[in-house]
């Protein structure tokens, strides 16, 4: 399985990403905005749904891709815990180099 930051690494999967961002699509309509066919969009899908970034649901004949709340919230962890560890170390090397 992939994580979510494996996933993002690549350019297009980011761009798939941020499109979906605006709401549901289909494998076509993003295939419409990127510059790879129908069969990419696809697989990068595929990439970020075992992820857990995307989730797809059934409508009618087409499939619809949609972000993942809980995969966006577990990136959002994941940044949240480095970002309060670089604040507390900042914080640490401060309040060291004002001490006479």
């Amino acid at each position: 399985m992939t994580n979510g930051m494996d996933a993002l690494g690549d350019p297009t999967r980011r761009a798939i990403f941020e499109r979906l961002a605006n709401g549901p699509k289909a494998v076509g309509e993003i295939a419409d905005e990127l510059p790879v066919s129908r069969p990419a969009v696809s697989q990068h899908l595929k990439v970020l749904k075992q992820a857990g970034l995307v989730v797809d649901r059934a409508q009618g004949t087409r499939r619809l891709y949609q972000l993942n709340p809980q995969g966006i919230q577990d990136l959002r962890a994941y940044f949240d815990q480095f970002w309060n560890q670089a604040l507390a170390s900042f914080k640490e090397a401060v309040e060291k180099e004002t001490q006479p």
